[in-house]
């Protein structure tokens, strides 16, 4: 009997997913990108039941490592580590951006041509990596990046050079589709380390004494 395996991605919007080796038996999106505290833990209890099985029954769970802004991404880390050592499932990592080359390289014409991947990093920015095919078994070929960098400096990077582009959203089931790729690869891995390419956001505000100010208390 094939492996269960849950997939859970919160670089953007909040996406889960049921896998039954590589068949999809449940998927729920939630495209917002600022809710996935209030989405996440509802979303896998309802994809485990619209899957017909229970939470114990999962064996593996696969989470997106992004890259992706700091609050989101460790929201749908912590969601998936949690439920690994409830369910005594073994934890597996995937690049968000490697989620989103499955889908694009499988519906590619030209496979000759690199594929460069981007997503919204906000501040203005794209998360990039670019990928040339894929392996036997389908996991997508990184040939550069990930990376972050201004629609201009991206562009400029590239210049010259015959890509193929997409910036398709992520979705968990794709997730699930690397994850299954690399696995027959022998390259699927454990590390769930965060891929954040840049500071957070919010920052802790500087002691005044770095100034040579004095702090009164």
């Amino acid at each position: 009997m094939p492996n269960w395996t849950l997939c859970i991605d919160t670089s953007a919007g909040t996406t889960v997913a049921v896998l039954q080796g590589g068949e999809v038996r449940s998927e729920i999106h939630f495209p917002e990108s600022m809710k996935h505290a209030e989405r996440i833990g509802d979303a896998i209890a309802q994809c485990i039941a619209n899957a017909q099985i229970a939470p114990g029954q999962i064996t593996n769970v696969v989470v997106g490592r992004g890259p992706a802004p700091f609050t989101g991404l460790r929201i749908g880390i912590a969601a998936a580590v949690m439920f690994a050592e409830g369910a005594g499932a073994q934890l597996f990592g995937v690049s968000s951006l490697d989620a989103i080359a499955k889908a694009a390289l499988d519906k590619q014409t030209d496979s000759k041509l690199p594929l460069l991947i981007t997503a919204d990093a906000r501040r203005s920015e794209n998360y990039w990596a670019l990928y040339s095919g894929q392996t036997k078994n389908g996991a997508p070929v990184l040939i550069k990046g990930p990376g972050v960098a201004k629609p201009d400096a991206l562009a400029e990077k590239f210049a010259g050079q015959k890509l193929a582009h997409t910036d398709i959203k992520i979705n968990a089931v794709d997730l699930g589709k690397v994850f299954e790729a690399q696995l027959l690869d022998g390259t699927a891995s454990h590390n769930v380390e965060a891929m954040y390419l840049r500071e957070a956001d919010a920052v802790a505000p500087k002691v005044l004494r770095d100034f040579g100010k004095k702090v009164s208390g």
